[in-house]
């Protein structure tokens, strides 16, 4: 029985985070015809920008803003239904691990202490890395990768 604490741990942590980002996604579905809000976001960054993400923002982000609002939406929707019913966890807990990273890069939260106490932070990413380490062959999984 205590052989699969772990998996039941790991399996409660992929569906809380599938539905975290399914919401997430959810509440982004406007984007899809109107990805002002997240240019808008992204040059609201700006204001307090370092040196490293200048000009990242400055170059890639708010350029591609149209881009990005859609792969962000479909992003959060896929890893959502991914984690939620267990198919393909661990590559959606990559990517979406390389997401969450890329926007706190870009916002300069990566750079600051409240980054270390922000729920959208370390949580995600710790939960995120440990379902992309250790999620295959989980309990309520569809498919076992």
């Amino acid at each position: 029985m205590a052989a699969n604490n772990p998996a039941r741990g790991l399996t409660a942590l992929r569906v809380f985070l599938g539905v975290f980002f399914l919401f997430e996604g959810i509440g982004k579905i406007g984007w899809l015809m109107d990805p002002s809000p997240l240019a808008t976001q992204l040059t609201g960054y700006l204001q307090t920008a370092n040196e490293w993400n200048r000009g990242y923002l400055q170059t890639v982000c708010i350029p591609g803003a149209a881009v990005f609002a859609r792969l962000v939406l479909f992003g959060e929707l896929a890893t959502g239904v991914s984690l939620l019913l267990g198919a393909y966890a661990r590559y959606a807990a990559a990517a979406a691990f390389l997401m969450v990273l890329n926007i706190h890069f870009a916002s300069g939260a990566l750079f600051q202490y409240r980054f270390l106490t922000n729920g959208y932070g370390l949580p995600v990413l710790g939960g995120l890395l440990a379902l992309a380490i250790g999620a295959a062959a989980l309990p309520l999984s569809v498919k076992r990768t």
